[in-house]
């Protein structure tokens, strides 16, 4: 399952060719430290808005930034390896910024998806980002 893990580059390669098939492209971001069933059915909804799904995870590094020095539980490759074995989930970048605007700046995805636990300016952002390229937020509860 580890095929599924990508670089920053290579995921951005891979969207290209995707895009030239004409591929949807859904992108959903977090930390996902413990995968529990409301990750699970996000990524479901999130994967049946499109034909690819990729999972924007935090560092490692980035977790600690934003919720402390004891997060995360688990190390950002093992959080990449659980979601990498799910059969919603396509692809799964690591990022180290703080938020994905850049990657998602880089990737725009058709859809960007938001859980249940998002922080309502940030989703701003992001939400005015992606209608820069047609792109839409969605938001699941």
């Amino acid at each position: 399952m580890s095929h599924k893990i990508k670089s920053k580059e290579e995921i951005k390669e891979i969207v290209k060719n995707l895009k030239q098939q004409g591929k949807k492209i859904v992108t959903t971001n977090g930390t996902f430290d413990i995968l529990h069933t409301a990750h699970l059915r996000l990524l479901q909804k999130a994967k049946s808005l499109g034909d690819i799904l990729i999972v924007l995870i935090n560092s490692d590094n980035s977790v600690k930034k934003f919720k402390g020095e004891k997060r995360p539980i688990l190390p950002e490759k093992e959080r990449a390896e659980h979601l990498a074995h799910l059969f919603s989930t396509d692809y799964i970048t690591i990022f180290d910024e703080d938020n994905p605007l850049s990657l998602l700046k880089d990737l725009k995805p058709n859809f960007h998806v938001k859980g249940g636990s998002f922080i309502p300016e940030r989703i701003k952002e992001e939400k005015k980002l992606l209608e820069s390229w047609s792109g839409k937020l969605k938001t699941f509860e």
